[in-house]
């Protein structure tokens, strides 16, 4: 969006807002990052820097340090994820060069890209759970709509499910909330357990948060088990369930991927206290950092960012990819979709073929490609295909 300032020079619109949206959508893993966060850039690239810290000031963002990384070999993960995601690796736009020319029309750029942000466009909440755990609950369309939960891999930042909450906000009303141990409230303290329960506790409190009696259920991921024992555990609460790429674990003869026998292995000596996290920390994020798509690394990353963040990620996700599912399946009455790929490498797709097949109202999807990530981008098929099971299954309270 071009526009001027008074004595008509030209102020960079576009490249402010999309600079502006980029570090709201680094929000999470800045907040994690020790300050001032280092930034990968390519030559010419530090000549942004004024520009970006009048963004990151307006945003109250940590400071940036960016760095050229001219001869200097491959950046570190998490110093070249977040230069990615800025736009200043690679060939550097002459637009992003220099001082803004209108700093107030670069203030007005940068809140009205807050105002469509994540964090704007729904309401933030804070709740807690039985337990005491302060959580931060995201909501988004209309009280009085279709409810939907929306439970998104744990661990992972609210904002990985963005798309999703968009996609179903115009004709829903949508929960979501932060993993229980990620950071919440000033003096907020640590959660006494992470076990399902205590997650699926989580869940309801949300529900509660956002004044709904009785929702459909959508679980991605590791959130597709908190969906199946909310349905076994709360069934006068749960509409119905859509349950996408779950990473089910379906006893010591279940079906596993080599990902997820190797992550519960490492989870399980983390939990256990049989080898230091700083060790399988800095050993995963080598292993992850060139695997994981560059749209999607600022989030999906994010659990990695510190031991500290990494140790909760292991207790959050070793008590789910440890829990047998099996009692909660033959308990569950709600009518199900069930959803995975032949080729998803991540969650083996025939522990949800063997949930569908065990749900006593379920409808398989076994699509012929999608890989696991790309389920978060929440595209259009798959958004078709929720909101037609959601209208066939309307809840009733």
């Amino acid at each position: 969006m071009p526009s001027g300032s008074a004595d008509g020079t030209a102020v960079r619109g576009e490249p402010v807002a999309r600079l502006a949206r980029a570090a709201l959508s680094l929000r999470p893993l800045l907040g994690a990052l020790p300050a001032p966060v280092p930034v990968a850039c390519d030559p010419g690239g530090e000549a942004a820097d004024r520009l970006m810290r009048r963004i990151t000031a307006r945003l109250a963002l940590p400071e940036l340090d960016l760095r050229s990384t001219a001869g200097d070999g491959e950046p570190e993960t998490f110093p070249r994820i977040v230069g990615e995601r800025l736009g200043l690796t690679g060939p550097v736009r002459e637009d992003l060069l220099g001082e803004p020319d209108d700093p107030a029309e670069v203030d007005r750029i940068v809140d009205a890209a807050v105002a469509d942000d994540f964090d704007g466009f729904g309401t933030r909440l804070t709740a807690k759970a039985p337990d005491g755990t302060s959580l931060r609950i995201h909501t988004a369309g209309r009280p009085g709509l279709p409810a939907v939960v929306l439970a998104s891999a744990p661990g992972m930042p609210a904002r990985l499910a963005e798309w999703w909450m968009r996609g179903l906000a115009p004709f829903h009303h949508v929960v979501t909330w932060e993993s229980r141990g990620l950071p919440g409230p000033p003096g907020a303290a640590a959660p006494g357990t992470y076990d399902v329960a205590e997650q699926t506790a989580d869940l309801v409190t949300a529900m509660d948060s956002a004044g709904m009696a009785r929702a459909h259920v959508i679980g991605l991921c590791g959130g597709a088990v908190l969906a199946v024992a909310a349905a076994a555990l709360h069934p006068e609460r749960v509409a119905s369930l859509s349950l996408w790429h779950g990473d089910f674990d379906l006893g010591p003869e279940g079906p596993k991927t080599e990902h997820q026998r190797n992550l519960q292995a490492l989870m399980a000596m983390v939990n256990e206290g049989r080898a230091p996290a700083a060790a399988i920390h800095g050993m995963l994020c080598r292993a992850l950092s060139g695997s994981v798509p560059a749209d999607l690394a600022h989030l999906v990353l994010y659990p990695y960012a510190t031991v500290g963040l990494f140790s909760r990620y292991c207790a959050l996700n070793g008590a789910i990819m440890g829990t047998d599912v099996r009692p909660y399946v033959s308990a569950v009455a709600a009518p199900a979709l069930v959803v995975t790929s032949t080729d998803d490498s991540t969650a083996h797709p025939e522990g949800s073929a063997w949930v569908a097949e065990h749900l006593d109202r379920a409808e398989s999807w076994i699509r012929p490609h999608g890989d696991h990530l790309s389920l978060f981008r929440g595209a259009a098929d798959l958004l078709g295909r929720t909101a037609a099971f959601l209208a066939r299954h309307p809840a009733r309270t």
